[in-house]
């Protein structure tokens, strides 16, 4: 028999042989009960490493790629040719994804935007997707038809059964048919693949039947002991070709070879039986070490599919999970697509995933991709009609700016321009093309006006230069003030300098808040100096003047408590003020400054109340110990 078991089933071993005669006789079938005797299409080498890609001439585009596939569902061996088709397809969609790469690059080179690029539809997928489907209904068909070639062997055997156990009982009565039994024999050698669940029932009779008629037939010692010397020549050689197979590189060409191996072993007939056990140990334990590495590598190669399923499914998850309400802008866009292409990338460098979720991973992971791209292509599609819409908005703006850039009422023309200015940019982006060609035409049409405006402008600005330069004379004069002066002078100095200071007209914007800030420095420095020494007096005298007695510290008390409560409201009521005054001109800014210099003024007084209340506690604790 020539039961062929599948490159990735899973041998355990099982002793279905009940005597050392009966294993002479046998294939090793303690392997057979968990192999199917023939493979499917889908089993053959599709899913091995070991095999190649494609099984002939490599096609020059995708088109003859789909010829070669026709010509293989035409042939007769598709069966055969499994191994090429499976290789043509993955160079079919590997040409298809180097003729997109192709486009695009193209397609920029063309001066295309990268992030606009759409392929074309694939007009040669339909005819390759026929082409294979019916490669497939071809095998299917072969299929069956193995299948019911089997069925007719099983009942061949079965009636060779009946007939060898006919022979037998009539060898018990008178002289055996030899020649019958012969021919029987080689009936049944030329009887091939029978379903596999009835191989070991099969074999058992036809070994039993077998056994019995050459008990019953009782030939003379030297004819069996040359078939048993025959027989061991054999067996022993077959034994050495499996143990040879332990360094055989190649795992599955190894197994394969095993399985031939059984076959000739089962049909080869007994030895002597005082070497039937070991003989038949010899080989089983041959075949144990062969099918144990065959195991091995199939389980490790499980382990790597079930990995790289694994690590696919995550790049899915990854893909899947964009938030595509986030992306809002060309560069989100163009970042996002830069992480697709990586995870592109990195999945063409992740090896098989298991057989039955190969296709449905790279189906998830294309729908995945196609999804993005999806997205990505409705919202260039907006963003191109706003870019268009944002053109004429700012040609519009250019236009205004042009009809005012020769205006000669300065401050009005200046205003309506800043105004131009902010909507400008709130005005989204332009195609890139014109881009830097419109904003240059706003940008001199402002630039003519205010150009414009300077050169008549330019008297008020040497005025506020001189402006400039008087105010700094005011600062270096408050600089000046000699603070061992007493109180009253030192105020009148700061007071006259300070009119001087309100007096001066505007000076240059770029310099205004620079040489206020300076101004008040130095101004709050000298009114500081000024309340300190005069508040130090005040709570020294109060010290020396207060009465003594809890009753008049009592009084005090509440009296002082009452004038701090006066002094915040007054302070609040100054603050609420200055937040109503308009510092737009310089008489509302003087006013302000004036305001200011009060409440820290009134702050100051109150810190020295606080002081005064804080003595008069202590007082009135030292009299109640």
């Amino acid at each position: 028999m020539s039961e062929t078991l599948k490159p990735d089933a899973m041998p355990v071993e099982q002793n279905i042989v009940n005597t050392p005669e009966q294993a002479d006789n046998a294939a090793t079938t303690e392997f057979s009960n968990e192999q199917p005797a023939l493979e499917t299409v889908e089993e053959i080498p599709a899913r091995q490493d070991e095999e190649s890609e494609n099984a002939g001439t490599r096609p020059a585009n995708r088109q003859e790629i789909i010829e070669r596939l026709k010509a293989i569902a035409e042939s007769d061996d598709v069966l055969n040719c499994k191994s090429e088709a499976d290789g043509l397809k993955v160079l079919f969609y590997r040409m298809r994804t180097a003729e997109i790469e192709a486009a695009h690059k193209a397609f920029v080179e063309a001066g295309g935007e990268k992030a606009l690029f759409i392929p074309q539809d694939d007009e040669l997928e339909a005819p390759f997707k026929e082409t294979m489907n019916a490669i497939k209904a071809k095998r299917n068909a072969w299929i069956a038809a193995q299948e019911e070639e089997m069925k007719n062997n099983l009942a061949k055997k079965e009636t060779i059964l009946q007939q060898l156990q006919v022979l037998v009982e009539k060898a018990a009565q008178e002289a055996p048919e030899v020649n019958e039994f012969k021919a029987l024999q080689a009936q049944w050698k030329e009887i091939k693949n029978v379903p596999q669940e009835h191989v070991t029932s099969l074999w058992k009779q036809y070994q039993l039947l077998v056994e019995q008629f050459y008990d019953v037939l009782k030939i003379n010692h030297e004819f069996r002991e040359y078939d048993f010397k025959k027989n061991l020549e054999i067996k022993t050689r077959i034994c050495e070709t499996a143990e040879s197979l332990e360094k055989e590189e190649d795992v599955i060409n190894a197994f394969r070879q095993l399985q031939q191996l059984h076959n000739e072993y089962r049909e080869t007939g007994p030895v002597a039986p005082e070497l039937r056990e070991e003989l038949w140990t010899r080989f089983k334990a041959a075949s144990t070490t062969v099918n144990r590495r065959h195991q091995e590598h199939f389980e490790a190669k499980k382990e790597a599919e079930k990995a790289n399923l694994d690590k696919k499914t995550a790049i899915c998850e990854q893909i899947e999970g964009i938030d595509y309400s986030t992306l809002t802008t060309y560069q989100a866009w163009n970042n996002a697509t830069q992480q697709l292409l990586d995870l592109q990338a990195e999945w063409k460098n992740i090896g098989y995933a298991p057989q039955k979720m190969n296709l449905k991973i790279f189906e998830r992971f294309r729908a995945a991709c196609d999804d993005f791209f999806k997205h990505k292509s409705d919202f260039f599609k907006e963003a191109k009609s706003a870019l268009a819409n944002n053109l004429e908005r700012k040609k519009a703006l250019c236009e205004q700016a042009e009809q005012l850039m020769e205006s000669e009422e300065w401050k009005a023309t200046a205003d309506k321009l800043t105004k131009l200015q902010k909507e400008w940019k709130e005005i989204g982006p332009v195609p890139q093309k014109y881009s830097e060609s419109l904003w240059k035409r706003f940008v001199t049409a402002c630039d003519t006006f205010f150009e414009r405006r300077n050169t008549a402008t330019s008297s008020q600005r040497n005025e506020e230069q001189n402006n400039l330069a008087q105010k700094r004379e005011v600062i270096e004069s408050l600089k000046a003030i000699d603070t061992t002066l007493n109180a009253d002078e030192q105020t009148k100095l700061i007071s006259e300098l300070t009119a001087k200071w309100n007096s001066i007209g505007f000076v240059p914007f770029k310099e205004k808040d620079k040489i206020y800030k300076e101004y008040k420095q130095v101004l709050n420095a000298l009114y500081e100096k000024l309340h300190i020494s005069a508040n130090e007096r005040k709570i020294a005298n109060f010290r020396n003047n207060i009465g003594k007695g809890s009753g008049s510290l009592q009084r005090e008390r509440d009296h002082l408590i009452r004038q701090y409560e006066t002094l915040k409201n007054e302070i609040a009521t100054y603050e609420n003020n200055i937040g109503f005054l308009s510092v737009s001109n310089k008489k509302g800014a003087s006013l302000v400054d004036v305001m200011h210099q009060k409440v820290e003024k009134l702050k100051q007084d109150a810190e020295v109340i606080l002081k005064k209340i804080r003595f008069v506690e202590d007082e009135m604790e030292k009299e109640n110990k």
